[in-house]
């Protein structure tokens, strides 16, 4: 046997294997990894919408909610199990296809689609984007043998299968005289902002118009419970018991806690108070939880599989969550703390936030007011459960059951006051606010929205614990469609 030629042969082949993965390229992940580029890009637009249509909060977790979805979508028939939402009649591709650069393609004209349906005055940052990747913005092929093809149907097929559920998005429902998100369910408080008839039902307030002016918003999407959830059967599914009424022990001590909180509220409170109540550049709560899962992305140097999956399952949970809550919200139509510390402290005397650049003073009852600015007092819609604690509590929970831990870690340097104390010199020192984990996270959220008198215990306990059942639900439906 020739010892010298095996060894040559040998030495060869080692060689080339050596070279080979010398050669291929290492996956980008991180910051680095499309999906995440495209997360960032729908952050972005979500800002964007706020600046220009005012927080909508519901609206734009649909966005967000269906997007992801599209992108899952069009990645899963490159993956090797995944089943989508809504594509269908379309052929997973073949084993030599599922490639990184196939899913890239696929994924960023699903995003691209999706995005300009819904971000739809931002559609020439996206086209630009779409340059940046070197993709044509203008290819809208429709061939599903090809990656852009997908992605263009899986947009399209979201788009088809979501125009008419309940969002009223196209002002298309009857008597909505095609203005978009119009109230089709006529929905009218029974107080009225200069007159309470009902203390334990909703009362809208008075905003400041920022020109010297004011005038009190209407409810926000006040039919938001219509519309069709993606992973829940029924928007009522999870509803949870009533509120306490007005009357109750449980009701008094609550409002009072509301009272108490607000007199002593810390530099560290006020700083969590501003943060999650979110500010210029505002992405709403979904948004929020999309920023928190592309930190997660970063800290552990997510692949482009990993990002899709992740963002699917938080968004589809902040969308549910939203519908939930507003199921709950419009079902109870219940009285918010602006009112509730009005009607119990009546003509006595507590120490309470003034308003900007007066701090702590002693006022009468019905002189207190939110930890907020001017032109935002309070949120413009009834009260329990708490928005904020549903959609924190859902999402915290999935974003536990997929990293398979519920450490977060994450932190945030702020200036107390920055957002709230507008033109003053009332600011703070800067303080450092740390999540060690998810489920702290979505509790910290929750009771942010107490200390800033914007809720009461009870909506936020009802609000996590509501999130949390949606977010079951999410999991178990996130999984099916792994093809798990």
């Amino acid at each position: 046997m020739n010892y010298k030629l095996l060894l040559s042969v040998a030495f060869i082949v080692i060689s080339a294997t050596i070279n080979f993965a010398q050669e291929k390229p290492e996956e980008p992940k991180g910051v680095d990894n499309i999906a995440y580029k495209w997360g960032k890009m729908a952050l972005d637009a979500t800002a964007s919408d706020t600046e220009k249509f005012k927080p909508r909060p519901t609206i734009t977790s649909r966005y967000l909610g269906l997007i992801f979805t599209s992108i899952f979508d069009a990645w899963s028939r490159y993956d090797k199990n995944a089943i989508p939402v809504y594509l269908t009649n379309i052929d997973r591709r073949p084993l030599t296809e599922q490639t990184l650069k196939n899913k890239e393609i696929a994924i960023s004209y699903a995003a691209f689609g999706a995005m300009k349906e819904y971000y739809y005055s931002d559609t020439k940052m996206f086209r630009e984007f779409m340059v940046q990747l070197g993709l044509d913005p203008d290819n809208t092929s429709t061939d599903s043998t090809t990656p852009e093809g997908i992605g263009n149907l899986s947009a399209k097929a979201i788009i088809d299968a979501r125009k008419n559920d309940g969002s009223n998005q196209y002002g298309e429902v009857e008597g909505s005289n095609g203005e978009a998100y119009f109230d089709y369910t006529h929905y009218s408080p029974v107080n009225t902002a200069d007159e309470s008839t009902d203390i334990n039902r909703w009362q809208p307030k008075y905003f400041s118009d920022g020109n010297g002016g004011q005038y009190a918003p209407g409810c926000l999407t006040p039919y938001w419970q219509k519309v069709k959830p993606i992973t829940m059967s029924s928007a009522d599914q999870f509803r949870p018991g009533p509120p306490p009424m007005v009357g109750s022990e449980q009701l008094k001590e609550e409002v009072k806690e509301v009272v108490d909180l607000q007199a002593n509220l810390s530099d560290e409170d006020k700083a969590l108070v501003e943060f999650m109540r979110d500010g210029p550049q505002s992405v709403q709560q979904a948004g929020h939880w999309l920023k928190f899962a592309q930190d997660v992305s970063r800290r552990d140097n997510h692949t482009l599989d990993q990002d899709v999956k992740m963002y699917f399952l938080t968004e589809i949970t902040a969308m549910d969550a939203f519908i939930a809550s507003w199921d709950s919200k419009m079902f109870y139509d219940y009285a918010r703390p602006y009112a509730l510390v009005h009607e119990y402290y009546k003509d006595k005397k507590i120490k309470a936030w003034g308003g900007p650049g007066k701090g702590i003073i002693e006022m009468n009852g019905q002189e207190w007011r939110p930890y907020s600015p001017d032109v935002f007092l309070c949120p413009p819609f009834p009260s329990y459960t708490s928005g904020h604690s549903t959609i924190s509590g859902g999402c915290a929970e999935v974003l536990r059951l997929f990293t398979g831990n519920d450490y977060f870690g994450e932190s945030v340097e702020l200036i107390p006051g920055s957002l709230t104390e507008i033109d003053t010199a009332y600011y703070g020192k800067p303080v450092t606010i740390t999540f060690p984990t998810f489920t702290e996270a979505a509790n910290m959220a929750g009771i942010s929205r107490v200390m800033g008198g914007y809720h009461i215990q009870a909506d936020n306990v009802a609000g996590l614990k509501l999130g949390r059942d949606v977010a079951q639900q999410a999991w178990k439906f996130y999984n099916e469609h792994l093809g798990n």
